[in-house]
């Protein structure tokens, strides 16, 4: 069993909202005898400065457990820059859907001093690698825990591109883009385009075609060893998308070459945790109207 003997604690960025709730945690976390490191820009954005404060890469070499205070969005950006010194993270949710903060802000002392117990289950979450190839060159790389999206531009032009799977051709699409989304990503902008909802375990990932013009691009899953390479056929104004943020401006010619990372996030969930019974909560699922 893991001890979490160093935690750290990482909030929202936009604002003093979280604040109380870092605070408290941080002291409860102290009379556990754990030594606490406070993420930088979390300390700006809330105001505190109690507790040690430390940058990403450092919190990744000292961290046994990073506690995210936020919602999905402080998930993915945690789990981005944490991965790879292979820190585990469990999130409270401070945000709206979070379906990947499993404590709610009422029950977070309680949780938290069960996972410091040894009462907790883990799970290892796919990370994609992302690069753009242009005349030849990566001009770009980056990781991403939801997905990675090439779409139009403001432009509001279809784009045109063609996809190969393991070197294979797969289809010409116009439309208004592709998602390429891991299982934890499914929920996200893949569902919103009627893409396909995947358990955590299963290890694929979903081609989600955004506004198809041919009706007949269906969303699909491919194995997650897979790679996915989009070539830009028509591409005014396209843009490069991970895990929500803008990132890259797309050419004609220029290649999208995703795949697997190389080592999973590794997510901690207190006890009672179901992925379904979190998708019942979180979709509505089973009511009664």
């Amino acid at each position: 069993m893991p001890s979490f003997d160093t935690v750290a604690l990482i909030g929202r960025y936009n604002g003093r909202n979280g604040a109380e709730s870092v605070d408290a945690l941080g002291v409860f976390l102290l009379g556990r005898g754990c030594r606490v490191l406070l993420e930088k820009d979390s300390a700006v954005a809330t105001g505190i400065d109690r507790f040690e404060i430390a940058d990403y890469a450092e919190l990744g070499k000292r961290a046994d457990l990073a506690v995210v205070l936020g919602g999905d969005g402080s998930m993915l950006n945690a789990a981005r820059n944490l991965a790879r010194f292979k820190v585990p993270l469990i999130g409270v949710n401070q945000g709206r859907l979070g379906f990947m903060t499993d404590i709610t802000a009422g029950s977070m002392l309680e949780a938290v001093a069960q996972v410091l117990e040894g009462k907790f289950s883990v799970e290892d979450r796919t990370l994609l690698v992302a690069e753009v190839v242009r005349a030849g060159a990566r001009t770009f790389s980056t990781i991403a825990l939801n997905d990675v999206v090439v779409n139009k531009g403001v432009v509001g032009r279809l784009i045109e591109f063609l996809v190969h799977i393991d070197d294979e051709f797969v289809y010409d699409l116009r439309a208004d883009g592709l998602i390429v989304a891991t299982p934890t990503g499914s929920t996200a902008y893949a569902l919103s385009s009627n893409g396909p909802i995947l358990q955590p375990t299963v290890p694929a990932l979903a081609l989600v075609p955004i506004c198809p013009h041919t009706l007949s691009n269906r969303p699909i899953a491919v194995s997650d060893g897979s790679r996915i390479e989009i070539t830009l056929k028509s591409a005014v104004d396209a843009l490069l998308h991970f895990d929500g943020q803008p990132q890259v401006g797309l050419q004609e010619g220029d290649k999208v070459i995703v795949r697997r990372a190389d080592h999973p996030i590794r997510f901690i969930h207190p006890p009672g945790y179901s992925y379904f019974a979190m998708l019942r909560e979180k979709l509505h699922w089973s009511e009664m109207y």
